[in-house]
Parts: structure tokens; C-alpha cells; sequence
């Protein structure tokens, strides 16, 4: 059986694939960017032992990634940066997503059995 602290990790991870494959493509431009932010922390605040979850867009990074005339780009982990509290009983682990070296990186932070 797994232990709690592997269960919330596992948990962090489905959250994390939840939060980048559901929102990748999406069309982002400075001015969305917010109500875009909401419906992801929304979206992923959502599923089971997620206690807390923050997104930030990048909105210097979409501005110059803006190559026509509609006014947008396609949300990518380059413009995103994310951190996620989840609990499962008694331990709680905090993550974030970050660009490292060109490529949105997303790792465990700590893990805190209480």
C-alpha cells in the first residue's frame, strides 16, 4: 500500500497533468489572461484533496508571442508559473511549475507529515 505522503505526491502529479493538458492551446492574450488564471485555479481547486492552487500568466511572455492580427497566442508552460498546496490526510505537499532551462518543470517542493 502506498504511504500518505506517496498517495498526496501522486495526487500533486494528477493534478499537475490535469492543469496542463486541459489548458494547453488555449487561446491567451494579456487582456484574458486573468479570467483565464481564475478558471484554471477553479478548474483544478476542484478535484479531490486540493487545498489551494495559484496560476500566473506571463503577460510580457504572451504579448511577444503575438504573431497576428486576432491579438493572441496559444497558452504553453512558457507562459504559465503555478503552485499547488494538496492534502491527503495528515501530509501536506506543495508544488510549482516553472520554466528551467526552456521547459516547464513541475516539481515537489515539500512534503509536510503532521
Amino acid at each position: 500500500m502506498p504511504t500518505n505522503a506517496e498517495r498526496a505526491c501522486f495526487e500533486a502529479g494528477i493534478k499537475f497533468g490535469s492543469l496542463y493538458h486541459q489548458f494547453a492551446g488555449t487561446p491567451v492574450s494579456p487582456d484574458s489572461a486573468r479570467s483565464l488564471e481564475r478558471a484554471m485555479e477553479e478548474a483544478i481547486e476542484n478535484q479531490p484533496f486540493c487545498e489551494s492552487v495559484t496560476v500566473e500568466i506571463l503577460d510580457e511572455e504572451v504579448a511577444a508571442a503575438i504573431e497576428h492580427e486576432h491579438g493572441y497566442a496559444e497558452l504553453t508552460g512558457r507562459f504559465v508559473e503555478a503552485e499547488m498546496r494538496i492534502r491527503y490526510e495528515d501530509v501536506s505537499v506543495r508544488t510549482r511549475m516553472e520554466m528551467e532551462e526552456g521547459y516547464p518543470l513541475m516539481k515537489l517542493v515539500s512534503v509536510d507529515e503532521k
